[in-house]
């Protein structure tokens, strides 16, 4: 347990900075003269508390928002709902803002935020289902190089959690989602958590929404690393299984066994 303290008192300290790194499309303050505010409290006026950027639960896990991390089985989750039944999927999970007319599930949280997540739970992203960029920066036809330390950091599996009834039911997202040719489920290969990437500035999945893709997506943080993830006219949603759309659900985001 003081592990996991030690772990939370450091965290708790970086995260603002995180959040606040240019990197992650927050502006910086460095080099700036300060500023003085326009109106201040009057001394008798109460003045809320600014709520931790981070906060450790009774059960040991850390809320970053809506999102939480279990530093123990590093396993972070988020709140969704069920966004599609029927329709070519390309997209897992988008923000509510983005591109919902191929996305299977949607969500609040902010990209940013899971990010961050990621890097306090000691994931490493890699860069292998990127194309890398030619001098002129346009696409070339390769995958960005990943080092062996990269690969085995980055595989996670993706499960949904939701309310059947009385009953908490808990399935792997694959198993929601359907070969157009094949008619069954999507195999149960990696998903590859590659960061998405910082452009101009900015931090791309934060703009564009894209938070876990099937068919290959540059921004997206996760890609899917199986057979036709470069198909964007064969995934469906398996209607037999995927609940009604606005079904409420958790996102779970943990390490694969055995990642290769």
């Amino acid at each position: 347990m003081k592990h996991w303290l030690g772990i939370f008192v450091a965290t708790t300290a970086a995260v603002t900075a995180i959040l606040a790194d240019p990197a992650l499309g927050a502006e910086s303050d460095a080099g700036r003269s300060p500023v003085e505010p326009k109106t201040l409290p009057a001394p008798d006026q109460a003045v809320a508390q600014a709520e931790p950027a981070i906060r450790r639960l009774d059960d040991g896990r850390l809320a970053l928002g809506e999102i939480l991390l279990d530093p123990r089985t590093r396993e972070l989750r988020f709140p969704a709902e069920v966004n599609m039944t029927e329709g070519l999927l390309e997209f897992i999970i988008v923000h509510q803002d983005g591109k919902i007319h191929e996305s299977l599930l949607h969500t609040t949280i902010s990209p940013t935020k899971l990010n961050v997540g990621f890097k306090l739970l000691d994931y490493t992203a890699s860069p292998e289902l990127y194309y890398a960029l030619e001098e002129d920066g346009s696409f070339s036809n390769e995958f960005e190089k990943a080092t062996e330390e990269q690969r085995k950091g980055s595989r996670v599996k993706i499960e949904v959690e939701w309310k059947d009834g009385e009953r908490t039911r808990r399935n792997p997202i694959n198993e929601w989602v359907a070969h157009a040719v094949t008619e069954k489920a999507m195999p149960a290969d990696a998903w590859i958590y590659g960061g998405s990437r910082v452009r101009d500035g900015r931090y791309d999945a934060e703009g564009s929404g894209d938070i876990a893709a099937i068919f290959l997506s540059r921004s997206a943080m996760i890609n899917f690393s199986g057979k036709d993830n470069f198909n964007d006219e064969v995934w469906f949603p398996f209607a037999k299984r995927v609940p009604p759309v606005g079904t409420p659900v958790t996102v779970i985001i943990s390490p694969q066994s055995n990642p290769s």
